[in-house]
């Protein structure tokens, strides 16, 4: 009888991914390479190269002369996109497990009935994981973008307008409303460009073109720090290719 094949190990302490130092990927093992912390769940996340991937949350201090402990971001630069990816879902899947421990709506203690499904052991309600849709729109005014710069937004770079879903609204609304609030500019010629799971902790990023149609910027100073035309020869410090945004500016400047 054949051995089954060692397992991705997705290890997280405090919210870090937890990676060995020599700079694998993921731990290779059979086994758990930390011990779990209390009450963990384990997370299955499908395979990879035909290994099993599975998520877990540890209580053990990782090992500096064994381990590294990074940000989701700062793993980006370190692994391979399908090894991100992996490391996103698990980080989603440990969030709603943090977060759920209860019912929401008589506070009985809820159990894993499935991948995604919690039920309260007392009054029996349906916990799904919780995702927060959020649009993302590159405007267009001729050779120019509309870049902004947020409160939250850490280092020098400017991004695209963007902001979660309303209760009501369509993804097309959403997207000329966070403009019209944001910059009190109005757009049209709205497109869909494509999407992103955003583990951050537990969002999906919808992303759209749209070209100006009128008004002058006016920025929301609660949101932004700053929003401005920039010509596409003279473009800011751009975000991570990690990002949408990125993804939506590169195509940009690919299509001249």
């Amino acid at each position: 009888m054949r051995e089954p094949p060692d397992t991705y190990w997705f290890v997280f302490h405090d919210g870090r991914l937890v990676l060995p130092l020599e700079g694998a990927a993921a731990f290779l093992a059979a086994q758990p390479p930390l011990r779990a912390a209390a009450d963990a769940l384990a997370h299955d996340l499908g395979e990879l190269d035909g290994r099993p991937c599975v998520a877990y949350a540890t209580d053990e201090a990782p090992d500096a002369n064994r381990c590294v402990a990074l940000t989701l971001r700062e793993a980006y630069l370190r692994l391979e996109r399908r090894f991100y990816d992996k490391a996103g879902f698990g980080a989603q899947l440990l969030h709603w497990d943090a977060t759920t421990r209860y019912c929401g709506r008589c506070g009985g203690r809820a159990e894993r009935r499935g991948p995604i499904l919690k039920c309260c052991t007392v009054c029996g309600a349906e916990i799904y994981t919780h995702i927060a849709p959020a649009v993302i729109v590159l405007v267009r005014r001729g050779d120019e973008a509309l870049l902004v710069r947020s409160h939250s937004f850490k280092g020098k770079h400017h991004g695209l307008v963007a902001g979660f879903l309303e209760p009501g609204e369509t993804l097309e609304e959403c997207v000329a409303r966070e403009v019209r609030e944001e910059t009190a500019l109005e757009i049209g010629n709205l497109r869909y460009f494509g999407s992103q799971p955003w583990p951050y902790p537990c969002g999906v990023m919808i992303g759209f073109t749209a070209d100006y149609l009128a008004g002058e910027i006016r920025i929301q100073e609660e949101e932004l720090a700053s929003a401005a035309w920039f010509h596409r020869d003279a473009l800011p410090e751009l975000p991570m290719k990690l990002s949408l945004a990125r993804r939506l500016l590169d195509a940009w400047l690919e299509r001249g």
